[in-house]
């Protein structure tokens, strides 16, 4: 797949206000994953400790899923109507207390509650993130800012286990919350005292009042469409992030050090692909199916064979091969949608698309949990073919361009759409 080029032929630098907002956002998001990821290598723990099936294990990650996606759009609402700096700080003070609190969890019932507090305080804060981006950056730097960002995702992927398995072979699995409640209290401080103030918008927008177009938005068939884009992304990354730990414990005898250190060759390999597609997503002003088609191809065709791998090396390699396909389409995804909207309706809209993407998140575990109590493990990983087939045909379904995708805007969104969103002839010669 060639690389497309950048506008003018090159990448210019991230101006100064983004940068320190990447920096800073780039830990919160680091956070915010390892807290999210701590749960699929503390699972096994978890489940022999209160004796659950894999059904109900997988119903501990689904619900957190359940809560996150059910506070995405109230979220992106509040982020508009209140900012999304303030949004973003309250979230992660709230989801550092809940997360302390999970390493008390005393039964299952209770974990069960505490997993649904700490996914509605973590739900409101991508569109917050997104918000308190948007506001301090340009149309034209946007994806790749927030590809350098949510490349912590990845990173975390890499770093929380090889961090969690110590911890929890020294400790026990509820020492792992209290560590990463500690570092949440630091990324706060950092956040709360060295965030950037917004970009100045002297242009006169439509509406004044924060939160007046959100009906509109939620009504936008085309965002729901981008939403189910990310819908198809997600089930991928979440199907294999819960289950992969567990079937190479209980299905190939891989302890927890060797399962973490495997895990992190396909989460290296998703953070140098969202770095990537970022950097294409900019450079092509969105287009997002010269991405998403060839790659989600690649992704459909891996995950089947990955499935029935003869050995782990296999496994993991089919698997590298399906995530980095997978992960060059996550800023592409967002990009239409990020690059053409005004941050005064991007905490709605990005709430929208998140909302798709943890959807998956609800369904993935929970469904692979039956299929393998049920079936095998190779059903469930089967099952995620799914995945790739979903995305490839929204993409078919969905604006290739900022033009486009604005024309079937409202009026009033329409006109308070930034025009650096638009890319020039020049631009994309």
């Amino acid at each position: 797949m060639p690389l497309p080029r950048s506008p003018a032929g090159r990448s210019t630098p991230l101006s100064g206000p983004a940068r320190t907002t990447v920096i800073l956002l780039f830990a919160a998001w680091f956070i915010d994953y390892a807290d999210r990821l701590v749960i699929n290598f503390v699972l096994p723990s978890i489940g022999d400790e209160f004796d659950l099936s894999r059904s109900e294990q997988g119903l501990v990650v689904s619900v957190f899923f359940l809560a996150y996606a059910l506070s995405q759009i109230p979220g992106g609402v509040l982020a508009d109507r209140i900012g999304g700096r303030r949004m973003a700080l309250w979230a992660l003070a709230v989801w550092t207390v809940f997360t302390a609190l999970t390493g008390l969890a005393w039964s299952f019932a209770a974990l069960l509650v505490l997993r649904v507090l700490f996914g509605l305080a973590q739900g409101v804060f991508p569109s917050a993130a997104t918000k308190v981006l948007v506001e301090r950056s340009q149309p034209q730097e946007r994806m790749r800012a927030n590809g350098l960002i949510l490349s912590s995702n990845s990173l975390a992927a890499v770093f929380t286990p090889l961090a969690v398995a110590p911890l929890v072979a020294a400790f026990g699995w509820r020492s792992v919350y209290i560590s990463v409640a500690a570092l949440g209290v630091f990324v706060y401080m950092a956040l709360r005292l060295r965030l950037p103030p917004p970009l100045v918008d002297r242009r006169s927008l439509p509406s004044a009042t924060p939160g007046a177009d959100t009906k509109t938005l939620l009504k936008w068939g085309v965002l729901w469409r981008f939403a189910a884009m990310m819908f198809g992304y997600s089930l991928i990354i979440w199907g294999l992030s819960s289950w992969v730990p567990t079937y190479l414990k209980d299905e190939r005898g891989v302890d927890l050090h060797a399962a973490g250190a495997l895990m992190a060759i396909p989460a290296l390999a998703a953070a140098l692909a969202t770095v990537i597609g970022g950097r294409w997503a900019d450079g092509t002003g969105g287009r997002h199916r010269k991405i998403v088609l060839p790659a989600m191809t690649v992704a459909a065709v891996s995950l089947p064979i990955m499935a029935n791998a003869s050995s782990v090396a296999l496994f993991i390699a089919l698997g590298t091969v399906a995530v980095f396909a997978a992960a060059l389409c996550y800023m592409p995804i967002m990009a239409v949608p990020i690059r053409s909207l005004s941050a005064l309706h991007i905490g709605v809209a990005s709430g929208i698309l998140v909302f798709g993407g943890q959807l998956a998140g609800i369904v993935a575990p929970t469904v692979m949990g039956v299929l393998a109590d049920a079936f095998s493990f190779q059903a469930a990983f089967t099952f995620l073919a799914l995945g790739p087939v979903i995305a490839a045909v929204m993409a078919c379904l969905t604006p290739q361009d900022t033009d486009t995708f604005l024309a079937a805007a409202d009026d009033r969104i329409r006109a308070a759409a930034p025009a650096a969103a638009r890319p020039t002839e020049k631009e994309l010669a």
